[in-house]
């Protein structure tokens, strides 16, 4: 396979890969919107159903057995996909990704800097922008979201943030994933035992919690790992900053919500600070 044909190959899982992940945002903002599912159901079903397909892809795969033993990463994933839920009770679709992917990037970014790793002045200079755009996000006043769902929301991206990082330098990425959300199961399981007065179901709200697990988590999570292959991490760190802006476009598209002046100009402080810390830190 020559350059040209791994580059578009590396340019359409990509891109695949930044709408499946979007696509957890409006699906979930869907079900959980029209109360046609509690938020525990839906965020253990869509870990059960990731992690079967998962595991099928990894028996497909046939990879060698998985070192890999610390049930931290799984509580992180976990973290994320219950905060993701139920910050989704009151968040709208585009600003519930910018809260998460924002809250993801700096995450690493802090964890880097506390482990040593000294910023540069421009780097400072997108980090003070980035914090800046989610101050101005939940200022007092109209259209400024909920701030427990902020703070869900945030956690959520704490919770991403800290298992992609805990996933660095994993030799069979793809089973070590699937062993992760394996891990998820029984402690959702149990989770939502402990939730079942709240359990609130219907067929819609199953099909768009499978989809979500299987498909855009599952599926959308093994295309990201093959486009991986073909980016450097700058680039993988740039593609992800178009998921806000596709979720919000989703939003608009499929659950009627609209873009108002906060959130654009807050997607602007925050995308475009921690772009220049990502180029910064290229320089």
């Amino acid at each position: 396979m020559n350059a040209l044909s791994i580059g578009l190959k590396t340019i359409v899982l990509t891109t695949v890969a930044m709408i499946a992940f979007a696509a957890n945002s409006v699906i979930c903002r869907k079900a959980l919107g029209t109360d046609a599912i509690d938020a525990v159901s839906f965020s253990t079903i869509r870990l059960v159903s990731g992690a079967l397909v998962l595991f099928i892809l990894t028996l497909k795969k046939g990879h060698a057995q998985s070192a890999h033993r610390s049930w931290v990463p799984a509580l992180m994933l976990m973290l994320y996909a219950f905060c993701f839920s139920f910050a989704y009770l009151t968040l709208d679709t585009g600003t519930g990704a910018l809260i998460l992917f924002g809250s993801v990037q700096i995450t690493m970014i802090l964890v880097s800097w506390f482990a040593g790793n000294r910023l540069s002045p421009w780097e400072w200079i997108g980090l003070l922008l980035a914090f800046g755009g989610f101050v101005y996000l939940i200022l007092p006043g109209i259209h400024a979201p909920p701030i427990l769902g902020f703070v869900l929301m945030a956690l959520a991206g704490y919770g991403w943030g800290m298992y992609s990082l805990k996933g660095r330098g994993s030799q069979f990425p793809l089973i070590d994933t699937s062993l992760n959300f394996l891990r998820t199961v029984p402690l959702s399981l149990v989770l939502m035992a402990g939730f079942v007065h709240m359990i609130d179901l219907s067929r819609t709200g199953i099909l768009l919690a499978v989809l979500s697990g299987a498909v855009t988590s599952g599926i959308g999570y093994a295309i990201w790992y093959a486009a991986l292959r073909g980016l450097t991490a700058t680039r993988a760190a740039v593609v992800q900053l178009s998921v806000p802006i596709i979720a919000a476009l989703g939003g608009v598209l499929f659950v009627g919500e609209s873009i108002g002046w906060r959130l654009a100009l807050s997607t602007t402080l925050i995308l475009g600070g921690i772009l220049v810390v990502i180029m910064g830190r290229q320089r």
